[in-house]
């Protein structure tokens, strides 16, 4: 036992879970649960074990106790309803067995709600204002209760808004093309962002050098308001600039989602993670990142 690979398992291994898989060191072995069978061919062809699961059926996650020495947790909570029931789920197979030596909880900045464009730190008090961030809230405390009684190191990354060219709606140029408004100046929020790359970095190195319920912001150094990080996307791809229009035009024309976004503003500090985790941005602002398109 003390000569074999060490396995880590990765809970909801979609883009960011596949990149960190990329980024583990070779002599780590990567199991990922899946609940879509399709899936499983992917998987092994990027060298990781899938294990067949369901967050929402905890039943078929029981095999995960024990079986891996760190665990990444990515995975979203349900859309609707109070809490992460899948959370709760997972935790609960992890502790039939020998827990893990490490737990790392991807979770939000959404956590803090409206913070009136002030720079944030991780020690500042959560106030969710939505469904979708107070069930964030939920699974983190679930992850830190989780890590005192099982005496796991348990660590919770905050992540703001993730962006890469070879991501999915990874860069703003659809939402340009679609001519979708921002915000007036006077109205407009802090944003902050994090290139997937360097998210599936900070997520390694928070299995390895995270502290016991630790928080840290996973965040580039941008200061940007959302108006002008799609200014600047405009120009990078010689696109049209976005209309701006005030806050109560907004309230008529844009979605719900994308209205809840626009009314929380903050900057977010992210000295921890580059001091404790000792992660080195590759894109220290989205500059640097949407160049790559």
């Amino acid at each position: 036992m003390r000569f074999r690979r060490q396995r880590v398992l990765i809970i909801g291994c979609g883009d960011v879970g596949l990149r960190a898989a990329a980024a583990l060191p070779a002599h780590v072995r990567v199991l990922a649960l899946t609940s879509t069978p399709a899936r499983q061919g992917e998987l092994r062809a990027r060298g990781i074990t899938p294990l067949p699961g369901n967050l929402d059926q905890p039943a078929t996650l029981r095999r995960l106790a024990g079986l891996a020495d760190r665990v990444l947790h990515l995975a979203p909570p349900p859309g609707e309803g109070p809490g992460d029931p899948r959370t709760r789920a997972l935790l609960r197979a992890l502790r039939l067995r020998t827990p893990p030596a490490a737990l790392v909880y991807g979770s939000t900045s959404g956590v803090y709600g409206d913070c009136g464009g002030a720079r944030v730190s991780e020690t500042r008090p959560l106030r969710a204002d939505t469904a979708r961030a107070r069930r964030r809230v939920a699974a983190e405390r679930q992850v830190r209760f989780y890590g005192r009684g099982a005496g796991v190191p348990s660590s919770i990354l905050r992540i703001p808004g993730i962006y890469a060219p070879d991501r999915e709606g990874g860069t703003p140029r659809e939402r340009l093309l679609r001519g979708t408004p921002v915000l007036r100046a006077e109205d407009d929020v802090y944003t902050n962002h994090i290139h997937a790359d360097d998210l599936a970095r900070a997520c390694v190195a928070a299995l390895w050098r995270g502290g016991p319920q630790r928080v840290y912001h996973v965040n580039d150094d941008g200061q940007l308001k959302m108006g002008d990080y799609f200014d600047l996307a405009a120009r990078l791809y010689g696109l049209p600039q976005p209309k701006r229009i005030s806050r109560a035009e907004a309230r008529q024309e844009l979605s719900p989602m994308l209205l809840s976004f626009m009314s929380e503003s903050r900057r977010m500090d992210n000295t921890r993670m580059k001091q404790e985790l000792r992660v080195r941005l590759g894109y220290p602002t989205v500059l640097e990142g949407l160049r790559e398109s």
